[in-house]
């Protein structure tokens, strides 16, 4: 006989303490996710203390998930830490670029470079849907300095030229933000012109005392 029975409680045994560390770190990183994804929500609504609030909520998360998985690099590297690591530098991107503060890096983050890049690249999107509503308030200036951002993320993301599975897919987050950064450079660029066929005719009706259907067309060709 092979006496197998001392084999088969140390597979137990390394199956159960991994199963466990899976559990706990799946959970956390769940609610991470979740705290990262309501901190955007709150940048978009102005709620800028409620979004300090989740981030530090998501980090949090995001450490014990790591330490529970300190011995278990396969599972730690399996996609769902990862997904919420991504989630929390895509929610610090957005916080920080719309309230002008310094960009965090990885290492301070305590995310991998494929995370932080890629949640980077996602922090675009979440600025296009910042600069339209900016748009709608009429704050055009403020749209053009998003703009600027979403223009250097591109910038960056764009020399970062190395296999996907060593990237985490980064190229594809690339070509989304150009699709995102050339969309709202149209929209913006719509924006300025009606916002300054406002002022010219406003300050026309200023001069004359009234605008002729004439004035518009001639406005609009200058």
């Amino acid at each position: 006989m092979l006496q197998l029975d001392a084999i088969a409680d140390q597979a137990h045994q390394h199956f159960r303490s991994k199963n466990t560390a899976r559990e706990e770190s799946l959970a956390l990183s769940r609610e991470a996710l979740r705290s990262s994804a309501n901190a955007v929500r709150a940048v978009h609504r102005a709620d800028f203390e409620r979004a300090r609030e989740l981030l530090a909520a998501a980090s949090e998360g995001l450490q014990r998930a790591t330490a529970a998985l300190a011995n278990q690099p396969d599972v730690l590297y399996a996609g769902y830490v990862q997904d919420a690591q991504k989630e929390y530098a895509e929610a610090t991107a957005t916080y920080a670029i719309v309230r002008d503060e310094p960009l965090v890096g990885p290492e301070q983050l305590g995310v991998s470079w494929q995370a932080y890049l890629n949640g980077l690249g996602e922090a675009a999107g979440e600025l296009r849907r910042y600069i339209l509503d900016e748009l709608r308030r009429g704050t055009v200036a403020r749209g053009e300095e998003l703009l600027q951002a979403m223009n250097e993320i591109y910038e960056l993301l764009v020399t970062i030229d190395y296999p996907d599975a060593m990237t985490g897919g980064l190229r594809r987050t690339t070509d989304m933000v150009r699709g995102v950064l050339e969309r709202t450079r149209g929209d913006l660029t719509m924006a300025l012109r009606q916002q300054e066929l406002s002022q010219r005719l406003a300050e026309l009706e200023r001069r004359s005392g009234g605008i002729q259907p004439d004035d518009i067309g001639r406005i609009q060709q200058e």
